[in-house]
C-alpha cells in the first residue's frame, strides 16, 4: 500500500513540477523591445531575441547571421555562421551560408559553399538550379548552364528551375 501512495505522490510531484516550469516560462517581449527605439537599436534587439528563440535551428540561425552580416556586423554574422557549421551541417546549411556570402558579393566564399552543397547531394536539382543561376549571374555562364542542365534533366517541369535560370541571365536574384 505504501508503494502505491509513493508512486502517486511521485506522479503528482512530477506533474506539479512540469506545471510550475511551464508557468514560469518567460513570454517573449514582443514589440516592447523595439518600439520607440532608433531603427538600428530596434533591429539589434529583434535579432538578439530571434537568436534566443532560434536555439539550435540552423535554418533560423543562418537567417539571423545573414541579417547581421549584410547590415554591417560581419563579426557577429560570422560568429553565427560558425555556429551553424559547427554541428552536423548538411547541404542545406552550406547552401544558406553560400547565399549569405553571395548576397554580400563575396563570390569566392560563396562558391566554396555552393560547390560543397552540390558535392554533398548530387541529386538535389533545386540546389543545382539555384546555384546554376547564381553562377550565370556572376559571369560563369558555362558552369551555371551545366548545373541548370542537370536540374532540368532531372525535373524539366519545375517552374523554379526556369525562374533561377531567368534570374541568372537577367542579372537579378531570385527569392
Amino acid at each position: 500500500m505504501k508503494s502505491t501512495y509513493a508512486a502517486a505522490f511521485a506522479a503528482a510531484s512530477l506533474t506539479l513540477g512540469f506545471g510550475i516550469g511551464y508557468a514560469a516560462r518567460v513570454k517573449p517581449p514582443g514589440m516592447s523591445i523595439m518600439a520607440g527605439k532608433p531603427a538600428k537599436d530596434a533591429g539589434t534587439a529583434a535579432l538578439q531575441e530571434a537568436e534566443v528563440l532560434a536555439e539550435d535551428s540552423t535554418r533560423q540561425l543562418a537567417a539571423i547571421a545573414r541579417i547581421y552580416y549584410l547590415s554591417g556586423d560581419k563579426a557577429k554574422g560570422q560568429q553565427l555562421i560558425n555556429r551553424v557549421l559547427a554541428g552536423d551541417a548538411d547541404g542545406g546549411d552550406w547552401q544558406r551560408v553560400g547565399q549569405i556570402y553571395a548576397d554580400a558579393g563575396e563570390n569566392d566564399k560563396a562558391a566554396q559553399f555552393y560547390d560543397r552543397t552540390i558535392a554533398a547531394d548530387g541529386k538535389d536539382d533545386s540546389a543545382h538550379a539555384e546555384i546554376g543561376g547564381w553562377y550565370i549571374r556572376i559571369g560563369q555562364r558555362e558552369k551555371g548552364e551545366a548545373l541548370l542542365a542537370k536540374a532540368l534533366a532531372r525535373n524539366p517541369d519545375e517552374a523554379w528551375h526556369y525562374v533561377h535560370a531567368a534570374a541568372g541571365y537577367l542579372g537579378v536574384m531570385a527569392r
